[in-house]
């Protein structure tokens, strides 16, 4: 790991070991995206950030959906496209997302990409603008 993006310490939210759910739209907000689509997403916003693109979690069982974590109460200010749902605090009922603890056996999930002390979150406009030109197939 790159020693100036480590962080001296994991924020309150990653569990010390193992894998813990978490409400969002508390500590983060999150956007799920599935499988291939999530995994592109990932991949276009890591590369132009590069490799610096914020906490993203991946699901390696079932639907392997993608959770790129925003801050607190930021992912419902975008019109996400359809497969793409923001998930947040709201008084339609709770949503919790699966965070793995930075180090150690984490199955059924793991980190796509970490938060760091200068990436704590995902930029959620440059998530937006990553996912609509993926989505609708357009190059910057």
């Amino acid at each position: 790991m790159n020693q100036r993006n480590s962080l001296d310490r994991a924020p309150s939210w990653v569990p010390a070991s193992g894998h813990a759910l978490r409400h969002a739209g508390i500590h983060f907000d999150a956007v799920r995206i599935g499988g291939m689509l999530g995994e592109e997403v990932a991949y276009e916003l890591m590369q132009f950030t590069g490799f610096a693109a914020g906490p993203i979690v991946r699901e390696l069982a079932g639907e392997q959906n993608l959770y790129f974590l925003l801050p607190p109460q930021t992912a419902r200010a975008y019109a996400w496209p359809a497969g793409v749902r923001a998930l947040s605090r709201d008084g339609r009922g709770a949503a919790f997302v699966g965070v793995p603890a930075l180090d150690g056996l984490t199955w059924p999930l793991d980190w796509r990409s970490r938060p760091t002390a200068e990436a704590p979150f995902v930029e959620p406009d440059l998530l937006h603008e990553t996912v609509v030109r993926v989505v609708t197939g357009t190059v910057a």
